[in-house]
């Protein structure tokens, strides 16, 4: 018997889950995903033309990238052989291989489904390539991990990658309404109640029927508040992978949202990201980046401040320590922003790398010994707390090298004082030196 015989609801018994028992029997049934599956979708077009390419899907739980991939099978009348790179090795692959060739001798074309395609390893990917390159399998593999990331360039540049999205609210809805179908009446919950499972879901069309499976004990009669609700059903916990691809959206996220001084914004993905166990050490690391890199001389401030924070969290840990970190969230978003130091240092590494061998001018370079005072070592250099107003004005640049300006301070917070100081100090150097700024 087949996995796609298995699997088919017709098949059932009182143990199959909900979720497999509303698996859809055809890709028009399928919810949430138009872009690929609408008349207009990438995959429908693929299927309308007569040529199914090696695919990865990629998305989170709970999209539907197994149901499409049992689909595709069906539709285009290809044998589904659908393979875990979590529980299947070597050996199963060949087998799988050694089945896909009689097929193609007899003239028939097999659907190679790899789950969690990310979790092969090089090798085991790498060997997919020949039997892909020769038409023995149509690859269709599915993650939930950023594929430029998590698959060898060669497997990746042979197939192409469909996003899958999270199913929206109206999807998901969509699911209720089926659900309420197969049981031949309404959900036991009012309105709020109704909502609150929604939310619960995140997305995840999956995870929803599995709840909604779990209000089958209910009395039809009863509605249930979301009090009630959540006591049936465990509160899902936030989506997330501290290793996966997760980890990187929601850091962004609030790196981002600290950046556009959307302190509420940021609260909340600093929220989700405690929520989902990411590390709080690593938080404060990229928190105290964000204080030099997009703050800066803004708010001199900034940067002491965080490492406060950091080590307050060191020594109170979590949960009182959490609070360190939320208060330094609100006050880098609220602090004034800029990346004039991170540019400046960018420009004048561009500069020394293309003038690296230029000395510094022989009137700054200590001189120790005779020797040195005889090489001309500090000849001409002025002390600048000599000047009447401390300013000697002398180049600071390689001989040779003309002079350049690499900070150029915004107009917010400390750095308008900084501006202003610069630009006295421009005109006392060309007053002196005759040079301009």
């Amino acid at each position: 018997m087949s996995q796609l015989e298995f699997d088919s609801p017709a098949m059932a018994d009182a143990t199959t889950p909900l979720a497999e028992l509303l698996r859809p029997a055809s890709l028009d049934e399928v919810v949430g995903q138009a872009a690929l599956l609408g008349p207009e979708g990438r995959l429908r077009r693929m299927l309308d033309g007569g040529d199914l390419a090696s695919i990865i899907f990629w998305g989170p739980p709970g999209t539907g990238k197994t149901t499409i991939a049992r689909l595709l099978a069906a539709e285009a009348g290809m044998a589904f052989e659908p393979v875990s790179a979590v529980f299947d090795g070597v050996a199963d692959l060949r087998k799988v291989f050694a089945r896909a060739a009689d097929r193609k001798t007899a003239g028939e074309r097999t659907l190679l489904f790899v789950d969690e395609v990310h979790r092969f390893n090089k090798a085991q990917q790498d060997g997919l390539l020949p039997r892909v390159e020769d038409g023995t399998v149509t690859l269709v593999g599915a993650t939930t991990e950023n594929p430029s990331f998590a698959l060898n360039g060669a497997l990746l540049s042979r197939a192409q990658v469909m996003v899958l999205e999270r199913l929206s609210t109206e999807a998901l809805e969509m699911l209720l309404l089926r659900v309420e179908s197969h049981r031949d009446g309404p959900l036991p919950l009012d309105d709020e109640a109704r909502a609150a499972l929604l939310a619960m879901a995140d997305g995840d069309g999956r995870y929803l029927l599995n709840m909604a499976a779990s209000l089958a004990t209910v009395p039809a009669e009863h509605r249930l508040t979301p009090v009630e609700l959540a006591d049936i059903v465990a509160a899902r916990a936030p989506a997330f992978d501290r290793a996966g691809d997760q980890h990187y959206n929601l850091m962004s996220a609030l790196h981002k949202t600290l950046r556009g001084s959307d302190a509420d914004a940021a609260l909340y993905w600093l929220a989700r990201m405690l929520a989902g166990g990411e590390d709080p050490h690593y938080i404060c690391r990229r928190l105290t980046r964000f204080a030099s890199e997009d703050i800066g001389l803004a708010e001199p401030e900034a940067l002491p401040r965080a490492l406060a924070a950091w080590q307050a969290y060191e020594r109170l840990g979590s949960p009182e320590g959490d609070l360190a970190i939320a208060s330094l969230v609100i006050y880098l978003a609220t602090a004034p922003k800029s990346n004039a130091a991170y540019v400046a240092l960018k420009a004048a590494s561009k500069a020394a790398a293309g003038t690296g061998s230029l000395s510094p001018p022989a009137h700054i370079l200590n001189a120790p010994t005779s020797l040195m005072k005889d090489l001309g070592y500090g000849s001409g250099y002025a002390y600048d707390h000599d000047a009447p107003d401390g300013f000697a004005g002398q180049n600071g640049f390689p001989d040779g090298m003309e002079r350049q300006r690499f900070y150029a301070p915004v107009e917010r917070g400390y750095e308008r004082e900084v501006a202003r100081r610069l630009a006295y100090w421009d005109r006392l150097r060309a007053g002196k030196t005759g040079e301009g700024a």
